[in-house]
């Protein structure tokens, strides 16, 4: 480890969640993540932003290890989780991921579907891990659809089921990927309701959104990216009100007259 990361490592082990540390993704040539360098502290909501193709959810995955970052660090409270020698399946537990797409198992109901990760996992008693199901879905509003399956619920609440499952394994921090981008319009409130509630109970969260209303109400900070890199961070209403280049100024007139 570099002297920059050893020092990284010992500042992250205090304030910060994720340190994100000279990061560099290829994909065969094509650079996605060009030298990405951030963090995000205990407690804080930070919203990435900016066109598609910019990075956003290669960023997430690498956080995750859903992808091989290609050279750079990544801490997790201090954690260097790019060593090989790094528990991926204790990092997972760590941190709770929701997708874009919901990616529940169709063929168990919505309570199993909130069980089978602790059992697995977590080796929690089934017993347990159905009390611990069922305070999830109360939390996000479902209780009642404990017996259904996937296919019987709307996307909106497909989505809080996900978002569910990712609360049962009692992560100290979540990263969301555009969470609401396959909803219909009129669902996409119903998660995000859910996502304010967490933000307000001092969920440590990194979110790649479009949405720039919940950006701007909920997020701390928000990152602007675009071909790879950071190009601007800081306050919502500095990036978004009155954003600093010409990169974000276009894509936020752009999303404007949307």
């Amino acid at each position: 480890m570099s002297t920059d990361a050893t020092e990284a490592a010992t500042e992250t082990a205090s304030d910060v969640a994720i340190r994100v540390l000279e990061l560099h993704k290829y994909f065969g040539d094509l650079e996605v993540l060009k030298g990405i360098d951030f963090q995000v502290d205990h407690g804080e909501v930070v919203c990435v932003i900016g066109p598609s193709g910019s990075g956003k959810s290669t960023l997430l995955r690498c956080i995750n290890r859903l992808e091989e970052s290609t050279s750079g660090n990544i801490f997790i409270e201090g954690d260097d989780i790019t060593d090989p020698d790094a528990d991926v399946d204790l990092l997972r537990t760590r941190i709770g991921m929701v997708f874009q797409q919901f990616n529940l198992f169709p063929h168990l109901t919505v309570l199993r579907n909130l069980t089978v990760g602790q059992t697995k996992v977590l080796k929690r008693s089934k017993t347990e891990a159905v009390q611990i199901a069922e305070e999830m879905l109360e939390r996000v509003g479902l209780s009642e659809k404990r017996d259904e399956y996937p296919i019987r619920l709307s996307g909106g609440q497909q989505q809080r089921v996900a978002i569910a499952r990712s609360l049962c394994m009692k992560p100290d921090m979540m990263l969301f990927d555009e969470p609401t981008s396959a909803l219909d319009p009129e669902l996409v409130g119903e998660v995000l309701e859910v996502m304010r509630t967490l933000a307000d109970e001092g969920m440590t969260m990194m979110v790649v959104t479009h949405e720039m209303g919940f950006a701007s109400e909920v997020a701390d900070r928000v990152v602007f990216m675009d071909e790879g890199i950071v190009v601007e961070e800081g306050p919502p209403a500095q990036v978004l009100k009155d954003p600093q280049t010409e990169r974000a100024q276009k894509f936020l007139k752009m999303i404007d007259h949307a």
